[in-house]
This record gives structure tokens, C-alpha cells and sequence, in this order.
């Protein structure tokens, strides 16, 4: 789309309007945004066609001594963000000094625990046994697994393997190592 023949002319008088503060379309900011709805055209027009009118005006706002709207703006969130962030980090601290209580509250209430039931099971709590036996809770696994009488089951470690390359029962061994043993 090509441009409209009085469209730098519009620009120029524009921002004669805003930076005199009566603006008659937008709101009198001083952006490039409100810049092009007040000269009715469109704001690529400034950016990438009319780059000379664009760096004219941003140098008559410093001129006058006014810093942009959009500058203001992001100075104040620049300044929320950071007290937002020190609220944070005091925050953080502080969660990092409850933990540290709690796990010694934790630790402390474990060994009271420990203590009590010591107690209650009567046996003398500076007494610690160094093996357990096959009634205590630390009995390995392997007492508690049923085993199967039958050899068909499919994990029974007796049950003849067939291998994929054979088809016979074995560990897939040639013919000249399992020879004798058939």
C-alpha cells in the first residue's frame, strides 16, 4: 500500500498538536502511538517509512525537556518490580528459617517418639539390637514369598527355557557344546 501524498504533512502537524497539549484525536501522550492516531495514520507509517519524522519528534520531547509517557511508565514498573522482588527475597529468608525450625522440631519429636515407645514395649530404651531376627520388621523379603511346587509356572526357575534361535529347551548352545549333554 503506498502512502498517502499528504501524509508526511499530517505527521508534521500532529505533532505540532501534541507537543503544544491539544491533541484532536488521541490522547496527548508522548508516543508514536498517539502521534499516528492523531496524524490518522498508521503507526508503521512512523516506523518504518517516516523514520525521520519518528526521531524529529522523540527529539523535540527531550528538547522540551519531557520525558515520554511510555518512559514514565516504565520507570514506575521498573520500581514496583524491584520492591516486589526485595518483598520476595524477605519472604524467602524468612520460609528458609521456618524450615530450619521445623526439621529440629521434627528431629526432637522423632526422638521422643522413639523414647515413648521405648517405654511402652518395656524393653530399656539404651538397648539396640544388632541383627534383626525373622520376626522383626527388618526380615528380609524373601521369607514372606510364596513359593510354587509346580515347575509349569512361567517364573519357576526349574521350568526348561526355549531360546528364540532353537526352539529347544537350553541356553541356545551350539550343537557341538550340548552334544554330550542330551
Amino acid at each position: 500500500m503506498s502512502p498517502a501524498p499528504d501524509e508526511r504533512d499530517r505527521i508534521r502537524v500532529s505533532m505540532d498538536r501534541i507537543l503544544d497539549g491539544t491533541p484532536e484525536r488521541s490522547n496527548g501522550a508522548l508516543t508514536i502511538v498517539a502521534l499516528a492516531i492523531e496524524a490518522d495514520v498508521p503507526r508503521n507509517a512512523l516506523t518504518q517509512r517516516h523514520t525521520d519524522l519518528k526521531n524529529k519528534f522523540y527529539d523535540r520531547v527531550r528538547a522540551r525537556g519531557g520525558i515520554p509517557d511510555v518512559e514514565i511508565r516504565l520507570r514506575r514498573k521498573i520500581s514496583d518490580l524491584k520492591t516486589t522482588i526485595a518483598n520476595k527475597i524477605k519472604e524467602i529468608v524468612r520460609l528458609r528459617d521456618d524450615v530450619q525450625g521445623f526439621l529440629a522440631e521434627n528431629t526432637r519429636l522423632t526422638l521422643e517418639n522413639e523414647e515413648l515407645r521405648d517405654v511402652l514395649s518395656g524393653r530399656p530404651s539404651n538397648v539396640t539390637p544388632l541383627r534383626a531376627g525373622p520376626g522383626s520388621r527388618w526380615a528380609v523379603a524373601r521369607y514372606t514369598i510364596p513359593r510354587c511346587e509346580s515347575t509349569t509356572a512361567w517364573w519357576s526357575p526349574t521350568r526348561p527355557r526355549r531360546t528364540p534361535r532353537t526352539g529347544r529347551a537350553g541356553r541356545g548352545l551350539r550343537r557341538s557344546q550340548s552334544a554330550g549333554t542330551r
